[in-house]
């Protein structure tokens, strides 16, 4: 089997496998879930279906994919800020969702049809020299250091002293999306390191929530890891032509 029909099978492995499986469990959840919670199944089984269409079509290079990602993180903001406001983690993915997420959507259309995207021609990927990824694991960790002390103050968990596990999981997931966000808009293969980095600790996150619509979203999120591995693999195949030289491309991301 060539590369171009295995993307074609795993990619519809993927989407099907994702709605079944959201399918079974919201109609597993509803059948025991309060008549106010109904709306919060449907809507995040649809928020999770339209994210997995999102990721699909980012893994192969496609540009629909800000589309489909619009719908999603519009959805996922407003369950983060659901469960946060009843007491659970995720007013910081809440807020970067609202105010950073759903205007990227927009800036990434715009990139990636600068960099020859269109309806049938995959986006041109490249890469970060090796400084720069030392560069942007640096602000990783700093960036993760200095949101987690500031949300420390908005945690409603009943945790006690400075190391909680609900705000670490709210912050990772955070400064992964933003990077990983910035670096997919602007077409950089490393993306895909913070995107699983995003789906493992989410998946985390939501395994400790008591939320009725939990469930959707840890299969939502096992899913996206799966696929997150597999657009890796496509990207460096993509970016092997722009490669950069260690000497040439010292710029933080260059547009």
């Amino acid at each position: 089997m060539n590369d171009k029909k295995f993307n074609k099978w795993f990619s519809a492995f993927i989407l099907v496998g994702m709605t079944v499986v959201t399918f079974i469990v919201t109609a597993i959840k509803l059948s025991g879930a309060g008549s106010g919670e109904h709306f919060w199944l449907i809507l995040a089984a649809f928020g999770s279906l339209m994210g997995v269409l999102a990721t699909v079509c980012s893994a192969n290079g496609w540009i629909i994919t800000f589309l489909f990602g619009f719908l999603d993180v519009s959805i996922y903001g407003i369950s983060c800020w659901v469960n946060w406001h009843d007491g659970g983690s995720g007013l910081g993915n809440a807020l970067l969702h609202f105010v950073y997420f759903v205007p990227m959507q927009l800036v990434g259309y715009i990139q990636w049809k600068r960099r020859g995207a269109k309806a049938s021609t995959q986006v041109k990927a490249r890469r970060l020299s090796r400084g720069m990824r030392w560069a942007w694991l640096g602000i990783t960790v700093a960036a993760t250091a200095v949101l987690y002390i500031i949300l420390l103050r908005f945690d409603r968990s009943a945790a006690q002293g400075f190391l909680r596990i609900a705000v670490l999981l709210d912050v990772i997931p955070l400064v992964c999306n933003v990077i990983g966000q910035l670096l997919m808009s602007t077409a950089y293969m490393e993306q895909w390191i913070f995107w699983i980095a995003v789906n493992i600790f989410s998946i985390c996150l939501w395994v400790t929530s008591d939320k009725s619509f939990a469930p959707v979203y840890i299969v939502k999120y096992v899913f996206y890891l799966i696929n997150s591995v597999n657009g890796l693999r496509i990207w460096i195949n993509l970016s092997r032509e722009e490669i950069p030289t260690q000497a040439g491309d010292d710029r933080f991301l260059d547009n």
